[in-house]
């Protein structure tokens, strides 16, 4: 498959130009022409990097990539040394951020939905990139804690009451703690996140909503995988997914 068409059939399945988002999405660094073999992770670390040139990867696929707003722009140090990896061995860095969690079948909010249980009713947020749904009749935040352990491999932390029925439910995968107070109001029985900061635990004790941190990496490492396997399926590629663990 030639890159210019990889990166379209992606930029027309996952949109980009619908988001303001923190960093280009798409292609990020220009490789080699013909891509015959793609490596899929959920951020490009260098030790997804090395992943790539050790299985001969023409492209890396992956939801977190680089350039962020705010970052220092200057090619240095860690840097360097990733973009070096890159250039080096003419592989191609692909990124898709928010438009990778709000995907309604690939995304990260929709394939954690298919692991929890979730029934999604709607969306909220800026750009509709948080969901909400409901869960099965019966379940608990204590429940709902212990699936996402079984399902995640790691104990998420609760914020809560172990015992309260879970009805409304919000979730957005990685760091969405910022959209806990509008999921409130909106009138969930718990939230689900990545990550959890210090005003997010008053909040949770205060309104007596359930919140669950379920890690960063552990929440987000589904979407880049479904997408891997649709490529894989639909493109005649050979796109495999790695997964650099990461305990945040």
């Amino acid at each position: 498959m030639k890159l210019e068409e990889l990166v379209g059939y992606l930029d027309r399945l996952l949109q980009p130009a619908l988001f303001r988002d923190y960093c280009p999405n798409g292609l990020q660094v220009e490789g080699r022409r013909d891509v015959t073999r793609i490596v899929a992770g959920v951020t490009a670390s260098r030790a997804l990097l090395d992943a790539a040139v050790d299985c001969g990867a023409a492209a890396v696929l992956v939801h977190h990539g680089y350039f962020w707003k705010g970052e220092d722009g200057r090619v240095t140090g860690i840097r360097r040394g990733r973009l070096r990896t890159l250039l080096a061995n003419d592989i191609s860095l692909l990124a898709y951020h928010l438009p990778l969690d709000a995907h309604p079948e690939l995304g990260n909010n929709a394939q954690l939905a298919l692991r929890f249980g979730l029934v999604p009713e709607g969306r909220f947020g800026e750009q509709d990139i948080a969901w909400l749904g409901r869960a099965a009749s019966g379940t608990t935040a204590g429940s709902l804690a212990a699936m996402a352990h079984l399902v995640l491999g790691r104990q998420p932390l609760l914020v809560g009451d172990p015992e309260r029925l879970l009805g409304r439910i919000g979730w957005c995968t990685g760091g969405a703690q910022g959209y806990f107070e509008q999921a409130i109001a909106l009138g969930v029985d718990a939230f689900i996140s990545g990550e959890i900061s210090e005003p997010t635990v008053h909040l949770a004790r205060e309104s007596g909503v359930a919140y669950l941190a379920c890690g960063h990496h552990a929440t987000e490492r589904y979407g880049v995988a479904a997408l891997a396997d649709h490529l894989a399926a639909h493109c005649g590629i050979d796109c495999r997914f790695i997964d650099i663990d990461n305990p945040v």
